[in-house]
């Protein structure tokens, strides 16, 4: 079997540094994050998408890339969740046997540096390329092994977007222009992993200011159609940029 790093031009890849990406997606009942089936015939087959970097490009410039050669994901933002260096990360012996297949140096000691981001899943299609069979959208409650460290990374992107719902206003980047209230509701609970009190939730909101609704209601429902809401893009935008004081959702 020709291994992945030949065909990435082996020579110029670092053998020590990698990225990976954890890109959350919302279906307006749960958190997801998108994951790649790596083919392994042990172990945990779901793995984060991640790679080793090309010594001629930064660290930003290698998640965009990976990202895009295992998912077809382009143009994400990324943001870095951190480094993850444990000198046995890569030790598991089914994640060594893997590696065996694809990597020229297998035994390596790797230091990865992490990215998360959110998405609209509904504007992007996951198409699988390179060693990953599968790029598929997963629920975060129902993950409970992942490749590698993958789990510790999931986790830490967890809490950073648990840490930056308190202080910016996050939803533009996961729901639709057109939203109601009560999906509003549950990316934060989603987000949050708790359930939050509703009229308090739309109280928080509304001093807020960032949602603004418009003359249209919800169509095609087998319920009572709710109000629909937009960003208020000149306050959105501001609070983005400048932050608030943890409005303790």
């Amino acid at each position: 079997m020709e291994k992945v790093d030949k065909i990435f031009h082996n020579n110029e890849l670092n053998p020590n540094v990698s990225v990976d990406c954890v890109i959350f997606g919302f279906d307006f009942e749960k958190l997801n994050v998108l994951l790649i089936d790596r083919g392994s015939n042990v172990g945990p087959r779901l793995a984060l998408p991640g790679n080793l970097i090309y010594d001629s490009e930064n660290l930003n410039q290698a998640g965009s890339r990976v990202l895009d050669e295992l998912t077809g994901l382009k143009n994400i933002y990324l943001e870095q969740v951190g480094a993850f260096g444990d000198p046995d990360r890569i030790n598991n012996k089914s994640d060594q046997e893997w590696l065996k297949s694809i990597r020229a140096e297998p035994t390596a000691r790797v230091i990865t540096v992490a990215y998360f981001s959110l998405v609209k899943m509904d504007d992007y299609l996951p198409q699988a390329s390179s060693f990953a069979k599968t790029a598929e959208w997963v629920s975060v409650n129902e993950i409970t092994e992942l490749a590698f460290d993958h789990m510790d990374i999931l986790n830490a992107a967890k809490d950073k977007l648990k840490e930056k719902i308190k202080t910016q206003p996050i939803g533009f980047n996961l729901l639709p222009e057109k939203f109601t209230l009560s999906q509003l509701h549950r990316l934060y609970e989603s987000i949050l992993e708790k359930p939050l009190d509703k009229r308090n939730f739309r109280r928080k909101i509304q001093k807020l200011d960032i949602v603004s609704s418009i003359k249209e209601k919800q169509r095609g429902v087998p319920h009572k159609p709710s109000q629909l809401f937009i960003f208020n893009q000149e306050k959105y935008q501001l609070l983005t940029e400048t932050g608030f004081d943890n409005f303790g959702f």
